[in-house]
């Protein structure tokens, strides 16, 4: 693993708002003289190096999903402060298999020692759009001769195929996240479902309505939800008022993701597997015998309301995340190249690994400050 410089082509900003990734500016801080998308850097894999990883990916997917079938079984809702009337509904999805579409790992690696988890962010993944279309093209334009570790849309459009939901698909975001990432985001999965065959609309997931006498969800023409996809939290759905229909529609992703899209994951996944080289010791509501650790709100999202803390001090990131609890992640500083500090997002579609994307920082918390950038796979 690599950093290497390059000329950004000279009309990419064009090129990638073309591709998909409208919200370039606007998902970032507009303060900042870095774009969210930059191509004057990109990180270089060798062969063998990926397919390590990717059995990494795979494994650390598998412990997953034994770790819910441990929650499940031994009824440990709490650690993930889970009302108690949405435990049953979980079991009973997870019980039934509730197909599932795709997530994305956030890794620390360095290119020497094996990668670590930080985070599996597996109900509503973003920066998808980039590490799927946008960097492929980059790949075809600047690199055309070479390789990439990316196969996240035709594995989308293939596990669509396997998913084969009844009915047309509704795909929904929310119109409260302003920068459009969100709804480019969904329509790029609305777009892979169509490739595979499978009707689909949009809608706003505040256009979603209850018909109280038919007892289903309905869009905007009165249609009926059957399957809905969406691009909002789980925890949001079962504190909303309609969240006590939700078993009237099938979900994607489906409920029992809940489990896996919470920091208190990491709490479990070590104690299941204590020791396991890609990850961290992680604790819930105490640093234990940690003396530098991060401090993670068990739903934060883009590194807000964070603290990383070590005998020298303490820096904390702004938010108002933390009240359903935290967890104490051993801190394992983010490696350095040329000053900035990359962090892995590894695709995984279905239950196979799929695909690569890069963001980094010049700070030691992955942020909405962070930028995007492209890799590469040599030899």
């Amino acid at each position: 693993m690599r950093r290497e410089f390059s000329d950004p082509r000279a009309d990419w900003a064009q090129i990638i708002e073309s591709q998909g990734l409208a919200y370039h500016r606007t998902s970032h801080p507009e303060h900042l003289t870095r774009p969210y998308w930059d191509e004057s850097v990109h990180y270089v894999f060798g062969m063998d190096e990926v397919l390590a990883l990717e059995t990494v990916v795979e494994e650390l997917h598998g412990m997953c999903l034994a770790a819910v079938e441990h929650v499940v079984t031994t009824g440990r809702y709490d650690v993930f402060g889970i009302p108690p009337w949405v435990r049953p509904l979980i079991e009973a999805s997870w019980r039934r298999r509730d197909p599932h579409l795709y997530g994305r790992f956030d890794l620390w690696y360095d290119g020497e020692g094996p990668a670590k988890l930080l985070e599996y962010n597996a109900d509503t993944p973003t920066a998808l759009v980039e590490s799927s279309i946008v960097q492929w093209y980059w790949l075809q334009d600047v690199h055309p001769e070479g390789d990439q570790w990316n196969s996240v849309h035709e594995r989308l459009v293939d596990r669509w195929k396997q998913i084969s939901p009844a009915g047309p698909v509704h795909f929904a975001w929310t119109t409260e996240d302003g920068t459009g990432e969100e709804l480019m985001t969904v329509a790029y999965l609305q777009e892979t479902a169509e490739q595979a065959g499978i009707p689909a609309t949009a809608i706003a997931m505040e256009d979603v309505g209850w018909h109280a006498q038919n007892e289903r969800f309905v869009d905007l023409d009165e249609a009926e939800i059957r399957t809905l996809c969406k691009l909002y939290p789980w925890e949001w759905i079962v504190a909303e008022p309609f969240g006590r229909h939700i078993t009237r529609a099938s979900w994607i992703e489906p409920i029992w993701k809940m489990l896996l899209s919470n920091k208190a994951l990491l709490v479990v996944l070590w104690e299941l597997y204590p020791g396991h080289p890609n990850l961290l010791p992680t604790f819930l509501g105490t640093p234990s015998t940690l003396t530098s650790y991060v401090r993670k709100p068990l739903l934060g999202r883009e590194g807000a309301s964070m603290s990383i803390v070590t005998p020298e001090g303490v820096q904390t990131t702004p938010g108002e995340y933390g009240a359903e609890g935290f967890v104490f992640q051993e801190l394992c500083p983010l490696p350095e190249f040329d000053g900035e500090h990359p962090v892995l997002g590894a695709w995984v579609v279905g239950d196979e690994s799929a695909g690569l994307g890069i963001r980094e920082t010049s700070g030691l918390i992955t942020d909405d400050t962070s930028s995007f950038v492209p890799h590469r796979i040599d030899g």
